[in-house]
């Protein structure tokens, strides 16, 4: 692998331990952003633009190998929103549980949800970045439930573990082998390592 530790481009603690957690088998290491990097505002179309955006950025202020996440939640309901403005959905200063009030008002219980991941990595010194796709299914849970993950959570009814937990019930070790984090970093890991990227995880080259 060209590296055995990647800087994250995200002022989230829970991303970080995430990703720590998620990479740590294939020995790479996550390195926190430093205070002094400055990331451009998440307002891209997609989430690729996003992540790569802010990838970029790290990169080119560290020096390093870096790499970057966009995530957001589809309600089928609604359209696909709220898609990249899942961290603002009930405004630019709303928080965890503000955004999945709104989510769960919206959109009706039952209804099929889609978690998506965009991971960007982005390596200043060969020019190299490569962008990583992973998505999970679920519905939407009638009222929130379980103490573990962030975001939307605690409402995510996993398809996988038959609509039984939300995605706030499951293990660590669980929540990573499906969740679309999980699928877009071992699609990461893949690649550097020269194989597949798999059926539920796709890589696009930018240059």
């Amino acid at each position: 692998m060209p590296s055995s530790a990647f800087v994250l481009a995200t002022r989230n603690p829970h991303k970080v331990r995430e990703m720590r957690r998620l990479l740590a088998p294939a020995g790479i290491d996550v390195e926190p952003l430093p205070d002094d990097v400055v990331l451009p505002p998440e307002d891209g179309e997609t989430f690729a633009e996003n992540a790569l955006g802010k990838a970029r950025a790290a990169a080119r202020g560290t020096s390093r190998v870096a790499i970057a996440d966009d995530s957001g939640i589809e309600a089928e309901a609604l359209g696909g929103a709220p898609g990249v403005r899942s961290a603002r959905n009930a405004g630019p200063d709303a928080g965890d549980e503000e955004n999945l009030a709104k989510l769960m008002r919206e959109a009706p219980a039952g209804s099929p949800l889609r978690y998506v991941c965009a991971l960007a990595w982005v390596d200043p010194e060969s020019g190299q970045e490569r962008v990583f796709h992973g998505d999970c299914r679920g519905r939407l849970a009638s009222e929130p439930r379980g103490t573990g993950g962030f975001g939307y959570d605690p409402a995510f009814l996993v398809d996988e573990d038959g609509w039984k937990r939300t995605m706030a019930e499951l293990s660590d070790p669980e929540k990573d082998a499906i969740s679309h984090r999980g699928h877009a970093v071992r699609a990461l890991v893949r690649s550097l390592r020269g194989g597949s990227d798999g059926r539920r995880a796709r890589s696009d080259e930018t240059n």
